[in-house]
């Protein structure tokens, strides 16, 4: 004896996903991803950040120039940048934080410079450094009194 659902048809809403269903879920699954995608931070941080990091550090060298009465120099080149004060007639590098040697983050790039800060804290020459990264472009300047901004 054979049961009498067996031949019996289940009707269609019984029967799984319809076609519109499974591609309205893919297009939600799709925009969800595409926004953690877009919500993820570059890992080498944003380029105005990157100058004003260099900015801080350029403001102490200005600083650390007018507390010990000594001239300091800004060296700038497409690598990175570096800091040196001029004792005994010598320039001689700093090695210690926070105006140690420093290189840009992976796919920075900046206009090469060269700026020395008198005791007084009076930069020579006036400057402005292009700092670059694909398509985003951070100007910092560098005033004749020694001011120090980020231009955006």
């Amino acid at each position: 004896m054979v049961p009498a659902c067996a031949g019996a048809r289940l009707p269609s809403a019984d029967r799984g996903f319809t076609l519109i269903e499974l591609l309205v879920a893919l297009t939600i699954l799709g925009l969800m991803s595409a926004v953690v995608v877009l919500a993820i931070p570059d890992p080498r941080g944003r380029l105005v950040d990157e100058a004003e990091r260099f900015a801080a550090r350029t403001v102490a060298a200005r600083d650390a120039a007018i507390v010990s009465a000594r001239t300091t120099r800004l060296a700038v080149d497409t690598g990175g940048y570096a800091f040196a004060q001029r004792r005994s007639g010598d320039w001689r590098d700093l090695a210690e934080k926070p105006l140690g040697p420093a290189r840009w983050t992976t796919g920075t790039t900046a206009s090469k410079a060269e700026v020395e800060f008198d005791p007084t804290g009076v930069a020579e020459p006036e400057t402005r450094i292009m700092l670059q990264r694909g398509d985003e472009r951070v100007a910092v300047d560098i005033g004749a009194d020694g001011a120090v901004r980020v231009a955006r």
